[in-house]
């Protein structure tokens, strides 16, 4: 049984990742800060209660990866999807109004916490033959896609998170590690919004196709849900 580790499985595309991933046989590692106020990830768990197992992470806690790493030396993880991010009040996100106090805690969500879970669980990923990192970004951070400009916190979150995966990808080639970003598309969940064009179950759905035929070869890359190149 090939085990699973998702970040923000609470809600959203992390929930359904976790729903997917537990119909198609997998074992899953489910991380959310509070494990006890999840119902809809809590609901799952009873259902598939010799796959799923639930363990408190607030990913801006490095302390808290580290330990979690720590508790969990035992297993072998075939793939780390780092899918938790944040997404700033827009009040705070447009020029003149920079909330930089926001600024520094989407940083520390969105772009160096993937890193530090790379760096906590690098030995438990190193065991499997999956050996695969995703991270979870966006189109926003895509330098040569922003046409509308301002979103300055999440643009720059996401587009630092883009580089520190690109990194990671040939530190990580020794290792024979794949090490891919993934844009979801635009989600209709509470972090999308309810407009957005698709709906969680087929962005979780396209994403999975692109993980499942991944190759080494295709590390450092960044794909959309559908398989298409984004351009950095």
């Amino acid at each position: 049984m090939k085990t699973v580790l998702i970040t923000g499985a609470n809600r959203g595309i992390g929930l359904e990742f976790v729903r997917q991933y537990a119909l198609d046989g997998w074992r899953i590692i489910a991380c959310c800060r509070n494990p006890t106020s999840a119902d809809a990830l809590n609901r799952l768990v009873a259902q598939h209660p010799d796959r799923i197992s639930i363990f408190p992470l607030d990913i801006a806690n490095y302390s808290q990866i580290e330990q979690l790493a720590q508790t969990l030396s035992g297993e072998t993880i075939d793939l780390l999807i780092n899918n938790a991010g944040v997404y700033p009040p827009k009040s705070g996100d447009a020029f003149g109004k920079t909330d930089y106090e926001a600024w520094a805690h989407t940083f520390a969500v969105n772009t160096m916490a993937p890193l530090k879970m790379a760096e906590a669980f690098l030995q438990l990923i190193s065991r499997s033959s999956l050996r695969t990192i995703v991270t979870i970004t966006s189109k926003m951070g895509s330098i040569a896609d922003n046409r509308g400009g301002g979103s300055y916190i999440y643009r720059s979150s996401k587009a630092g998170v883009n580089i520190v995966m690109k990194s990671l990808s040939i530190d990580l080639s020794p290792q024979q590690i794949t090490t891919v970003l993934l844009h979801p598309g635009w989600v209709k969940t509470d972090m999308g919004g309810p407009n957005g064009l698709i709906s969680a179950e087929q962005s979780v759905t396209g994403m999975r196709r692109v993980i499942s035929n991944l190759t080494f070869e295709d590390s450092g890359k960044f794909y959309a849900f559908d398989g298409q190149i984004v351009p950095w």
